[in-house]
């Protein structure tokens, strides 16, 4: 195998960031390196400077990364108020008794159902290449 060229002193990397990953986004990174036929440290390199160099796609891929996140919590305490709230009208229903609430939250199951099969779509255009 042919040594690399070592870099001229202008161009030679002087500064070592460091970041912390949990095991299985290191193993997903170890991968990736491997797959290009680079070192960990060239690969992360790389894949900074690209994304540094293209500021507004990477802010927009953040941001939409964020905002994904923050309605799949949403969605998530929905669903457990929706859950206690069903749990409520069972037990009501179970002990005999009317429970004019139920319609309530039936409706609201159905909101947040359609907010989570909004919100699948959207991922999935997300992540979808274009093509």
């Amino acid at each position: 195998m042919r040594q690399r060229e070592r870099l001229r002193a202008e161009n030679k990397r002087m500064h070592q960031p460091s970041c912390r990953m949990n095991h299985d986004e290191y193993q997903l990174l170890l991968h990736a390196s491997s797959v290009c036929r680079m070192s960990v440290a060239g690969f992360l390199a790389h894949s900074a400077l690209k994304a540094a160099r293209d500021l507004e796609h990477t802010e927009a891929e953040i941001a939409t990364r964020r905002e994904m996140v923050s309605e799949l919590f949403a969605l998530r305490r929905a669903l457990g108020q929706i859950g206690n709230n069903l749990n409520q009208v069972t037990t009501v229903l179970n002990s005999g008794a009317d429970a004019p609430h139920a319609k309530a939250v039936l409706d609201a199951v159905m909101r947040t159902a359609k907010r989570v099969e909004d919100f699948t779509q959207r991922y999935v255009e997300t992540e979808t290449p274009a093509g």
